[in-house]
């Protein structure tokens, strides 16, 4: 089943699509970025204030609370992962010879 060359759509048609998919509630990888950037930002704020309550004695469930932490610290985690790959995908780019 091979189609002609007259099935494959010209460039200016797929950038043309590309530009609808973005406004049509579609989302590029800034947005996906600072979204998880927030996330991170939102969940490390409340471990340090679970950890605050804790530290206060203000806690009224001591297991939430280390779940709180828990999460954030994993969040932190997976943010530097992400960080630490796309350096190394960048210094990948930089090697690569035009």
């Amino acid at each position: 089943m091979t189609k002609g060359i007259d099935a494959i759509s010209p460039i200016s048609l797929l950038n043309e699509a590309s530009k609808t998919t973005k406004t049509e509630g579609g989302s590029d990888f800034f947005t996906v970025l600072q979204d998880s950037l927030n996330e991170v930002n939102e969940k490390q704020v409340q471990g340090d204030k679970a950890l605050s309550d804790i530290a206060t004695g203000q806690v009224k469930d001591l297991h939430n609370a280390a779940l709180t932490i828990g999460k954030a610290e994993v969040s932190m985690k997976m943010m530097l992962e992400v960080r630490n790959k796309a350096l190394s995908a960048y210094k990948e780019i930089l090697k690569t010879p035009i």
